[in-house]
């Protein structure tokens, strides 16, 4: 990562060239992964962990939602801002520094890649369309109360004014020329029109490979289909270039933020590597998965990691929280050198 963050100060890679690393992280090697990873389970495997998927999956959205609710109560924000904040602070960067981090640790076992897989399938396909569908409202809302600011482009779709700092934010950005988001956001040219925005959101989600590799993974193990023994090392050779181009991607996009340190950063950066993974620590417990240390370790690792690299670029994409984003993005990402060393010891120390 340091090593990427260097490049990225020196302008080795162009934007051109840092948006390629992010997409063969996130639409070849990643779902490579998780797919290749998942389908070496069996159905008795995913019986075992219907309790780690329930509260994978129910958990992800709680704090992805009670970090919206608390930016709007604690810092006065708006929808759309609060919106970005959930992206940032409630979502876990499993994408880029899931197998980074939890296969040294944990090996590189059918466990761990499902824990990886439950919380990328969440944050992917369930997230970010909730975030983006409460940006689209917030961004409604100004366009009824700023109206009269508002002005028709060339091909008479409107131009919005952000009331924070004036300035114009294009929601006929095709999100699809970028490439750092950890899944590519709605189409954004349907901002504003009658539409069920978060079911197309989702849908627009379900469609990237991140999402439907984990999921017809998923779907192969539930039928009983196994993938051939001699094509699993097609699928590993793939899969081993996720990690450390993913590392060093996620070092080239810190490079690009400018970030100071205030209440707000100090806020989010607690809440998403100590809040969050203090949360599953104790429902888990109460749940009873204390007897499987290891699993439970492995759930709380995966929902420590820095805030999700979409959150940001969706962020700098509308221009909607991005000083704050971007401060909290850095910060949290150096902090977790120690918080990763915090969980590491405590988990066990708690379960035991």
């Amino acid at each position: 990562m340091a090593l990427g963050y260097i490049c990225g100060k020196l302008s080795y890679f162009d934007d051109d060239q840092r948006q390629g690393l992010n997409k063969l992280v996130l639409n070849i090697a990643l779902p490579a992964a998780l797919f290749i990873s998942i389908v070496k389970a069996t159905r008795s495997m995913l019986a075992q962990d219907a309790m780690l998927t329930v509260l994978g999956f129910v958990g992800i959205i709680v704090m992805f939602m009670l970090s919206y609710y608390l930016c709007r109560l604690m810092f006065h924000r708006s929808i759309q801002e609060a919106a970005v904040c959930a992206l940032i602070a409630g979502s876990p960067t499993i994408g880029f520094l899931g197998f980074a981090v939890l296969d040294p640790i944990y090996g590189d076992s059918v466990s761990t890649n499902l824990v990886i897989a439950i919380i990328s399938i969440v944050v992917n396909a369930v997230t970010i369309p909730i975030g983006m569908y409460l940006i689209n409202v917030g961004q409604a809302k100004d366009r009824e109360r700023l109206s009269k600011q508002a002005v028709a482009n060339s091909k008479g779709q409107v131009s919005i004014v952000n009331p924070k700092d004036d300035k114009a934010v294009d929601p006929a950005k095709d999100a699809k020329q970028d490439k750092n988001a950890e899944v590519m956001v709605s189409k954004s040219s349907n901002m504003g029109k009658k539409k069920n925005s978060n079911l197309e959101a989702l849908i627009n989600a379900l469609k990237q490979p991140v999402c439907w590799a984990p999921l017809l993974a998923i779907v192969l193990v539930l039928l009983g289909v196994r993938v051939p023994s001699a094509v699993a090392p097609t699928f590993d050779l793939i899969a081993k270039a996720n990690s450390g181009v993913a590392v060093l991607a996620a070092g080239l996009a810190l490079s690009t933020v400018k970030f100071s340190i205030g209440k707000e950063t100090l806020w989010n950066t607690f809440y998403r590597l100590i809040l969050t993974p203090a949360v599953f620590l104790g429902v888990g417990l109460l749940l009873g998965m204390g007897s499987d240390v290891n699993k439970l370790s492995m759930l709380v690792m995966a929902v420590a990691l820095p805030p999700a690299f979409s959150g940001i670029i969706i962020s700098s994409r509308y221009n909607i929280y991005v000083k704050e984003g971007a401060s909290t993005t850095a910060v949290s990402t150096v902090a977790f050198a120690v918080t990763c060393l915090l969980w590491i010891w405590l988990v066990p120390l708690v379960c035991h």
